[in-house]
């Protein structure tokens, strides 16, 4: 299997280079919604990330593809910051969006790509001094905008606390032991602190882990066809706090609801998503959820799956 890493490409691009009649790539990784939080002077320059963008860049290659090439599903990877941090809640509800953010990842078309940590709930580190990085590119940006711009110290580390690509390769977090259990020496950068709560070792135990939820997502992937093939039918495409879309092959329809935000949402569903029934598939709140009916609430971070009929 081969995947293209290919910042810049064009959908064009990605439909010629994935499409199966000319031998060359399987899948691209693209790298445009990694760019939805980037002001006017690059990936430093931070701005707050809109749904409704997110929506239209990740909704335009779910359609732009479909039939000719194949999609590769990500949100973080060892260049990008902790997809939980990034685009969840990395405090009170880290579990409700991670599980929400991986619900996303496996149930649009494409393949999904799990970045060592992301399955546990990983966040970015906030090292409090620039001696504890290690990352090249963010040595020399704070060079530079510190020693030789003389911009503010402290407000440099902020943006490397949301951005920087060490916060992607702080040692894994498998135990609450010395160094996370990763190593009985001294690693190359410093153990996330957080990893005395977040690690393997307990995820595995608790059996409503972000962990074992992504057990059940892979195991639903590969007992229905519809996950990986069905086609993709955006949802609610201006709702600002809502990602809704269908997934639909043959006779089958499968709903998916997404609440990227903390607070509760009220809506309607569209015609498009009209039903006698609906079956939950999964959800990511163990005490469960309320019938679907027309009118739904979400709580925060809650994501649901509903197979219609």
């Amino acid at each position: 299997m081969t995947v293209g890493e290919t910042p810049g490409v064009t959908l064009e691009e990605a439909r010629n280079y994935t499409d199966p009649a000319r031998g060359e790539l399987n899948m691209v990784f693209q790298f445009e919604h990694m760019g939805v939080d980037h002001g006017p002077g690059g990936k430093w320059d931070i701005r707050p990330w809109s749904l409704t963008e997110l929506k239209r860049i990740l909704n335009k290659w779910q359609l732009g593809l479909r039939g000719a090439g194949w999609n590769s599903l990500y949100l973080n990877n060892h260049d990008q910051p902790r997809m939980v941090s990034r685009f969840g809640d990395e405090g009170k509800y880290r579990k409700e969006s991670a599980k929400m953010l991986a619900t996303l990842l496996h149930t649009m078309q494409g393949t999904p790509y799990i970045y060592q940590g992301e399955e546990i709930g990983m966040t970015n580190v906030r090292f409090p001094s620039i001696d504890d990085y290690r990352d090249i590119e963010t040595l020399n940006m704070y060079r530079e905008k510190v020693l030789q711009q003389g911009e503010d110290p402290r407000k440099v580390l902020e943006a490397i606390h949301y951005m920087g690509r060490d916060n992607a390769r702080t040692p894994m977090q498998w135990d609450d032991g010395p160094q996370a259990g990763f190593t009985t020496g001294t690693p190359w950068i410093g153990v996330n602190p957080n990893c005395r709560d977040i690690n393997v070792k307990q995820a595995m135990a608790d059996p409503d882990s972000i962990f074992h939820y992504y057990r059940r997502l892979i195991a639903l992937r590969k007992q229905h066809d519809i996950m990986v093939y069905g086609e993709f039918v955006p949802l609610m495409e201006d709702h600002p706090q809502i990602y809704a879309y269908l997934r639909v092959l043959g006779g089958e329809r499968w709903l998916v609801l997404l609440n990227f935000f903390g607070d509760e949402c009220e809506f309607a569903l569209p015609e498009e998503a009209a039903f006698r029934e609906a079956r939950l598939v999964i959800g990511n709140y163990s005490d469960g959820v309320r019938p679907l009916a027309r009118s739904v609430a979400l709580r925060p971070y809650e994501a649901c799956v509903w197979a219609l009929a």
